[in-house]
């Protein structure tokens, strides 16, 4: 798989299916998760520039994809650059998944949006949510920063989309890494219409 979230995301789906079928009295209720599953596409998404007052000229449109990007291979997102402490505001409607302070990213929230899609703010300088919050569109979940990675650089909210269910058509024979362009989506094409 791409991610540790996704990993977990079907491991959990996979042990709800694996419990219903083993469980003769449960096998009737085969149906449910297939329509939780199918009511996740079916939520609106509406995206919003998750950085408070930022426009499209603070990210770099080619970013997404760059290569080469470090320890990463390929910049698997973008870069949003604020001044310090700038809010950094949900994207889309969804619960936060978790928190969590070091690695790459610094300090960082998950979050899980519509069609399923995993939304991840990277580098904060304060994180202002918590595990299995539901957050509204707009709601503040953070602050930009300059943590894990970014440390020395400009500060800025790195933002990225995964997704646990493949789109094939997003395949590139070309790109390296190309083949996980199918999980990773580049949130420049939902924000530009913003």
């Amino acid at each position: 798989m791409i991610t540790n979230t996704t990993n977990r995301f079907w491991f959990v789906l996979l042990s709800a299916f694996a419990f219903i079928i083993r469980n003769r009295s449960m096998r009737k209720w085969f149906w449910v998760p297939l329509v939780f599953i199918a009511v996740g596409f079916l939520l609106p998404q509406n995206m919003i520039i998750p950085v408070e007052n930022a426009t499209i000229k603070n990210w770099d449109e080619k970013s997404f994809w760059a290569y080469p990007w470090g320890t990463s291979i390929t910049h698997k997102g973008i870069d949003i650059f604020a001044a310090k402490g700038t809010a950094v505001i949900s994207s889309t409607n969804g619960i936060v998944i978790y928190t969590y302070e070091g690695g790459k990213g610094g300090k960082s929230v998950m979050m899980l949006g519509p069609k399923w899609r995993f939304h991840y703010y990277a580098h904060l300088n304060e994180i202002k949510t918590f595990p299995l919050k539901p957050i509204k569109r707009g709601s503040t979940i953070g602050t930009v920063g300059d943590t894990g990675n970014a440390i020395g650089k400009p500060p800025h909210l790195h933002y990225a989309i995964t997704s646990p269910f493949p789109y094939p058509k997003l395949y590139d024979s070309v790109a390296v890494q190309g083949w996980k362009k199918m999980f990773h989506l580049n949130p420049d094409i939902w924000l530009r219409d913003q």
